[in-house]
């Protein structure tokens, strides 16, 4: 579990550093900055967004979906506000990065199942001797 918790953690971070280097008015002044904002954005992430996307529920289904892009960048912002070495300009800024992180999550996911061969495989074992399906 602490694995898990590091690797989306290290996942978050660089999404938003790559999210510091294309879109102007995101900026992260230092690493710890950067690391600090990808915590916080995991805790907002775990605990407020989904209220908001509970309470934004009718918005994202009339907008097919892509009012999730702005509670996302809601988020984005309110994490960047809580984080003194992590900036976002404004409103517009957290948008576009949060729609670079949305493709950055969406390459991954594409790519994890390439090097995965599109496949998970599941054993399950039978409890008795040398029973396995």
């Amino acid at each position: 579990m602490l694995t898990g918790f590091l690797f989306m953690w290290l996942v978050t971070a660089i999404g938003l550093w790559i999210a510091t280097l294309v879109v102007p008015g995101v900026r992260a002044t230092t690493l710890g900055g950067l690391l600090w904002a990808a915590l916080v954005l995991g805790l907002v992430n775990a605990f407020i967004r989904p209220i908001l996307w509970l309470l934004t529920l009718p918005l994202t289904v009339l907008t097919f979906g892509l009012f999730a892009l702005v509670v996302n960048a809601f988020t984005l912002w309110l994490s960047a506000a809580m984080v003194k070495n992590f900036e976002i300009d404004g409103f517009g800024s957290a948008l576009l990065a949060a729609l670079v992180m949305a493709l950055l999550g969406a390459a991954g996911f594409v790519l994890m199942n390439w090097l995965m061969m599109g496949e998970v495989h599941w054993m399950m074992y039978r409890s008795g001797p040398g029973m396995m399906i």
